[in-house]
């Protein structure tokens, strides 16, 4: 694919490569600087592997000192920083480009202090998602964001992208999971914004970084909010004839008020590429299957089942079958979580990430099947239906460039579907370089000249994730 474009490498930063490593070199040590071409590979994609560019070189700090070096240097010299965090952004918002420096979290992986009678926990940026369950599983607390990457993502890049997952329909997205962030000017000045409490004062600059793509400034720590976990969960799957009658169930549910804790939405194919990997007992004489998880004492789950279960027969459900042990319940979610990895096993796929009001889920679900198969492609629905937040993974030959070219185009259509009946390009995935050029259909230019002024104060020269977030052209200043 070449359709998505990158900025023209500046050839005076290319000119000056070795004076900017040797300058880079005296920052960090060296087994953090990495400049040699074949250790730089690794770095030149993250999950949006179908776009690559090699970086002019690699940091790899270790403290919140060493990014602040590193950031103010470049900064001085006008390199432009690509922030990296586990490299799985499906969006290529960690992507760089030949003329910039990316400086990756990786080694910044500890958990600085738990404190469980407040309910928070101080981490580095570079810790992953599932690593902060982990540490507090034991005492019965769990970090609330679960992207189906958990166990590689890191907290700094769900920052960035305010990540979500299926178990934030009822405990929110990061934005709503992060009280306070270290965050790295690029001008090398370390601010700390928001803390160990609920809100702060003055304008909600954290609700600003969250989801700002490492264009800011880099977050190397964060104060997250871990909760006590529930009595007792229970997944439950429901089978449906068809997928509008599923999205029908799902628009009903979330209208008559009851919020489960995830509610997510497989159809045919998806369901057999997750049951081929997990065996997990997904019913496969079904067009479209929802598992709907809540929680709380048995007396409440059951009270809440069969209000969802009365709506679901209402819409033609033609499956009900609950877990009934803890094993069950893993086999379920480790097929739903392992549905893009189950996918690549069969095909290339884009997955794409919008969002849309849960009462235009039956009408996009058809007119999606109706874009992808305009294309001659097939597609694999799996997504977070509870919050309307769609991830079709359109299947295609990487081989074959014409179709390459036309799963791009379908998944651009979709997503315009999803800003055309109310919705967002994004849910959880961010913008990156793949929705880029789409910001001009969601924004009008005066909005997006105000988020651009907005970035332009922490970034005049636009060195931090140059390439990412607003298109190429017409670009503004503060």
């Amino acid at each position: 694919m070449s359709a998505i474009a990158f900025p023209v490498p500046d050839p005076t930063i290319l000119a000056r490569r070795e004076q900017i490593i040797e300058g880079l070199s005296r920052l960090v040590a060296p087994a953090a600087l990495i400049t040699a071409e074949d250790e730089r590979r690794p770095y030149e994609t993250d999950a949006l592997t179908a776009y690559r560019r090699l970086p002019l070189a690699v940091v790899l700090p270790s403290t919140t000192q060493e990014v602040a070096a590193v950031l103010k240097f470049c900064g001085e010299q006008g390199v432009p920083v690509v922030p990296r965090g586990a490299g799985t952004s499906l969006a290529g918002g960690a992507i760089p480009q030949e003329d910039a420096v990316v400086i990756g979290v990786s080694k910044m992986n500890r958990i600085l202090a738990i404190d469980y009678a407040n309910r928070v926990a101080k981490v580095q940026a570079g810790v992953t998602n599932l690593a902060v369950t982990g540490e507090v599983s034991a005492e019965g607390f769990f970090y609330a964001p679960d992207p189906s990457s958990q166990l590689a993502c890191s907290i700094g890049g769900n920052i960035g992208m305010n990540s979500g997952g299926a178990h934030c329909l009822k405990y929110g997205v990061t934005t709503n999971n992060v009280l306070g962030v270290t965050l790295v000017m690029l001008d090398g000045s370390v601010v700390e914004i928001g803390g160990a409490h609920l809100d702060a004062p003055g304008l909600d600059l954290l609700g600003l970084i969250v989801g700002s793509e490492g264009q800011l400034g880099i977050v190397t720590e964060a104060t997250v909010r871990i909760l006590r976990s529930a009595e007792g969960a229970r997944p439950v799957l429901f089978g449906f004839p068809t997928s509008e009658q599923a999205g029908e169930a799902v628009a009903a549910i979330i209208g008559a008020g009851i919020i489960p804790v995830a509610m997510e939405f497989m159809d045919k194919p998806a369901i057999e590429i997750c049951e081929a990997f997990a065996h997990a007992g997904y019913p496969m004489d079904v067009e479209a299957l929802l598992i709907i998880e809540v929680e709380g004492s048995d007396a409440e789950m059951d009270a809440q089942l069969a209000r969802i279960v009365a709506i679901a027969r209402e819409h033609g459900v033609k499956t009900v079958k609950e877990s009934k042990s803890a094993m069950e319940a893993a086999a379920i979610w480790k097929g739903r979580k392992s549905a893009f990895g189950a996918t690549g096993r069969i095909a290339d796929y884009i997955c794409m990430d919008g969002t849309i009001p849960t009462g235009q889920l039956p009408h996009v679900l058809r007119r999606m099947d109706e874009i992808v198969k305009g294309y001659g492609l097939r597609v694999a629905n799996v997504f977070h239906a509870g919050d309307g937040n769609l991830h079709p993974l359109i299947l295609y030959n990487c081989n074959d460039p014409v179709e390459a070219q036309k799963a791009e185009d379908a998944g651009m259509d979709i997503l315009k579907l999803c800003v055309e009946v109310g919705g967002c390009l994004t849910g959880e995935h961010g913008v990156g370089i793949e929705k880029r050029d789409l910001m001009t259909f969601q924004f009008n230019p005066e909005d997006l000249a105000q988020q651009m002024r907005v970035r332009a104060v922490f970034d005049q020269a636009w060195l931090l994730n140059p390439a990412k977030v607003f298109p190429l052209e017409g670009r503004v200043a503060a």
